[in-house]
């Protein structure tokens, strides 16, 4: 169930569970693979096998101060564990990683599910206090002395709840979890590595995601996310997007249940893959 790969200056911490058509989960940068714990049950008594894992420099995986690249570690994932192709399923970060890696390895990749997913080189507009905000978290996450209980708050605020919704809005181990992994990622001396971005980046490169999407928001995140998501439906060439009401960043954690529903929805004309 558990088990460590090695890879190229580091070692990946990897959970796989279930059988059937596999689908490997890619998680946000402010939590580890912790965050999918509360969907896995879902995909696996869908019939799927659900494989997570922790990306370099969070969880239990670990990481030289290399340069890496992000999409030749989910191959050496499939590698790994046998799998010749997955749908990847990407929230925020992981969101950007499994794009990048249908674009780059599109022999592997069978569909993405973006979940509040990024799109390198896409950048969508932003209300003057989403601006304000986020450049407060950077400023904060930037600093030579890191306040890790205030970089926990802001990213609480803005990813967990949703910029302008109530504290406490989401059940408090959601909350919980993001400020224990950030205050572990603010921890001084913590090794990233040096991630390698596709070049050109995938925004220009949309004609290559030949793969089926399926993008996914939360109408409580960021506004540019969900310009995101329409922005794939509009020009990669099998993509459709999809609004949440009730949602922000976190759709996994929030709401498990749901995400499954739509996930084993869209993947269900596609089975099998292997």
């Amino acid at each position: 169930m558990e088990r460590f790969i090695d890879v190229p200056g580091g070692r990946l911490c990897v959970v796989d569970e279930g059988d059937g058509p596999p689908v490997v989960l890619l998680h946000a940068g402010i939590v580890d693979l912790r965050a999918w714990d509360a969907l896995v049950p879902h995909l696996v008594a869908a019939g799927h096998r659900a494989v997570r894992y922790d990306a370099r420099g969070w969880g239990r995986s670990a990481t030289d101060d290399v340069d890496y690249s992000n999409r030749a570690d989910v191959v050496a994932v499939l590698d790994g564990l046998g799998i010749g192709r997955a749908v990847l399923v990407g929230n925020s970060r992981g969101g950007q990683i499994a794009f990048d890696t249908a674009i780059e390895f599109p022999d592997r990749v069978a569909a993405v599910v973006g979940v509040g997913a990024g799109l390198g080189g896409f950048e969508g507009d932003l209300t003057p206090d989403e601006l304000a905000a986020l450049e407060e978290m950077d400023r904060l996450e930037e600093a030579e002395s890191k306040n890790a209980d205030a970089i926990a708050e802001i990213n609480v605020r803005i990813w967990v709840e949703g910029l302008g919704q109530p504290a406490g809005r989401t059940p408090p181990w959601i909350a919980a979890q993001v400020r224990e992994a950030t205050r572990l990622l603010s921890e001084p001396g913590h090794v990233f590595g040096r991630p390698i971005r596709l070049d050109p980046p995938a925004a220009t490169r949309l004609a290559d995601l030949r793969c089926p999407v399926l993008a996914i928001a939360g109408a409580l995140d960021i506004s540019d996310v969900a310009e995101t998501a329409r922005h794939l439906q509009e020009h990669a060439p099998d993509a459709r997007a999809m609004i949440l009401p009730e949602a922000a960043h976190m759709i996994g954690m929030e709401q498990p249940a749901e995400l499954a529903d739509l996930i084993t929805g869209f993947l269900e004309p596609l089975r099998p893959w292997a």
